[in-house]
């Protein structure tokens, strides 16, 4: 947090803005996954990405981003996330989505359940059944004409709008009952919450209902997908 106050922002080739922070971060979460897993492979949005044909041979890695939403660390909304996954055969076995200007800490995984701490104080997270009128998770930074086209045939709809993977912790919280995600999105993205929510129930599927898997092809652009509470 020592950067929040003050970020120093600079742009990458794809002009997404890079601060300090993202830098610091990335830095302590590979130090202490090394030290912890010196054996397996770390990939973080802020490395550099090895050849499909080193990849393609990990059965087993960490897929880290420092910080997701910078644009909301920049902003200082408090809508951004340091995010660490464990990805075993392509699929998130857990995940770890911290906020720190909110005190928050999610975790979970496939066969871990998913839990809340803040402060002293741990629960635990379950979807709960889609309202009347669906909770639909919007991202802040990203509008998106494809998702209006989506949602028409919905109806009516209650639109929550929230940056970062914080958008997948809230289907996970039971705060929201859909999250469609028509616009890019790299793997590292959505990892550690597509964890979470899958320890509370929920789902994360492409559009076409197939299965995401990670680290399945050379690039990390993540197909068009919708995540859901219970149904």
């Amino acid at each position: 947090m020592a950067h929040y106050g003050n970020p120093q922002t600079r742009y990458k080739g794809d002009r997404t803005p890079l601060t300090e922070a993202d830098l610091a971060s990335h830095r302590v979460l590979v130090e202490g996954l090394s030290r912890l897993t010196p054996v397996l492979p770390i990939l973080s949005e802020e490395s550099g990405v090895p050849e499909w044909e080193v990849r393609r041979r990990w059965s087993r890695y960490w897929l880290l981003d420092p910080i997701d939403g910078t644009k909301e660390f920049i902003a200082r909304n408090h809508e951004f996330t340091v995010n660490v996954a464990l990805i075993e055969g392509g699929r998130p076995v857990l995940g770890v989505v911290v906020a720190p200007a909110l005190g928050q800490c999610f975790s979970g995984g496939p066969a871990l359940g998913a839990w809340l701490s803040q402060g002293a104080e741990r629960v635990a997270l379950s979807v709960v059944s889609r309202a009347a009128v669906p909770r639909v998770v919007c991202s802040r930074s990203h509008p998106s004409p494809e998702l209006e086209a989506w949602l028409a045939p919905l109806g009516q709809v209650e639109r929550v709008a929230v940056g970062s993977s914080l958008k997948l912790c809230l289907l996970a919280q039971g705060k929201a009952d859909l999250y469609p995600r028509l616009g890019p999105t790299s793997e590292w993205d959505i990892a550690a919450a597509h964890a979470v929510l899958i320890g509370a129930g929920g789902s994360l599927s492409q559009l076409d209902g197939g299965e995401l898997l990670y680290n399945a092809k050379a690039s990390l652009l993540n197909p068009h997908f919708v995540a859901r509470g219970a149904e």
